[in-house]
């Protein structure tokens, strides 16, 4: 499994509940861009438009070599996913607070380019503040008990 890209933000301004796997429906110009690691996740979501999830606001930029037949770089970008998980899906983002964000780009071993979609509720700024707060304590006493070790 080779990663691709990740989406840091997310993990700051979401509490992630749960995460799976999805393909995603490119062109050739897609694929050959995130070979070169040109894609940001930044501020992207999965969206239904109808049946349909789509990866929304996720720019793949476009490939140099490819000249006219370059594709466009923020277009929505359909998410394969089984029926039965989609309206899985669709049915919890109806609970109020809860949306559908990418966390990770990768190709699995076959090559095949996959989505990593975390159902997540957003964090308030308190609730921030707190994981800035506890993840500095955790580093503290981590260098601490170093120290004593030596």
């Amino acid at each position: 499994m080779k990663i691709i890209a990740t989406n840091k933000k997310a993990f700051h301004d979401y509490e992630i509940l749960e995460t799976m796997e999805a393909g995603i429906a490119l062109t050739g110009s897609e694929v050959k861009s995130l070979r070169e690691g040109r894609i940001s996740l930044k501020d992207s979501y999965a969206d239904f438009d109808g049946q349909e999830l789509y990866l929304v606001d996720c720019h793949i930029s476009p490939y140099l070599a490819a000249n006219v037949f370059n594709h466009d770089p923020e277009r929505p970008r359909k998410l394969l996913l089984h029926r039965r998980e989609l309206k899985r899906l669709a049915g919890k983002i109806q609970e109020k607070g809860l949306t559908l964000i990418p966390t990770k780009v990768y190709f699995n071993d076959r090559g095949l380019v996959k989505v990593e979609l975390a159902l997540a509720r957003g964090k308030k700024t308190y609730e921030k503040r707190e994981t800035i707060k506890k993840r500095e304590v955790e580093r503290e006493i981590r260098s601490e008990m170093k120290k004593r070790w030596r």
